[in-house]
């Protein structure tokens, strides 16, 4: 399993590093990237720690950890410098918090992070055809969730990522223990969204193309 979005208590998830990538290694996980949130006032603090952790904790544990980011509740109009800052810095994988109907994220920001060319747009909410055709322009994977509340407009973000031939990626946005995956919960997300679970193969792929994509910038 690859999941490009989760979070450790260097923002607001409920684990240590370590213990994040233990407890994903336990679960069969191949591929993490901890992408903490991040704004102007943390961006230079956290993804060099997250850096440095994700390197340790990648040695001799059989799983690879990626150091992301998730550039959240910005001004769209300072998204596109935030992703080229958070790779600078040494991000293997910047998401930006899309325009989920949970929060009050500011409008705009769908279409500023994939202007920015972000790896990874989660939860976009009610994103529109036009942006998503925008995303598969610039190479910009649209997520599917299995994050609570997050999740409700899955089936929307599927639809229209099919319309548009964009990449889609499956992400559990984890915040504590529970919030892991299993190939199960997996299976059950992408058929909850309206897809044949034939694409769950496809999302998982994409996500490989994006650890591919960021080994050729670095």
């Amino acid at each position: 399993m690859i999941d490009l979005h989760m979070h450790t208590l260097m923002s607001d998830g409920e684990l240590i590093p370590a213990e994040l990538v233990q407890r994903a290694k336990v679960a069969g996980y191949k591929v993490m990237a901890i992408t903490d949130h991040v704004d102007q006032s943390n961006l230079e603090d956290v993804v060099p720690r997250i850096q440095q952790a994700a390197l340790a904790l990648s040695q001799g544990s059989g799983i690879l950890v990626l150091a992301g980011a998730e550039i959240t509740h910005v001004s769209p109009k300072y998204i596109p410098d935030l992703i080229a800052q958070a790779r600078a810095l040494g991000a293997d994988v910047v998401v930006v918090h899309g325009e989920t109907p949970m929060e009050p994220v500011p409008e705009g920001t769908n279409h500023a992070a994939i202007l920015g060319r972000a790896d990874i747009l989660a939860h976009p909410g009610l994103i529109t055809l036009e942006d998503a055709k925008l995303a598969k322009k610039n190479g910009v994977c649209l997520e599917i969730t299995s994050r609570h509340g997050h999740s409700l407009t899955n089936g929307h973000v599927a639809k229209i990522a099919l319309q548009a031939k964009c990449s889609l990626v499956i992400d559990s946005d984890t915040h504590a223990p529970n919030n892991l995956h299993s190939p199960e919960l997996m299976k059950k997300v992408v058929l909850g969204a309206g897809l044949p679970l034939a694409q769950l193969a496809l999302m998982q792929k994409n996500a490989a193309l994006i650890c591919q994509r960021m080994q050729k910038r670095c």
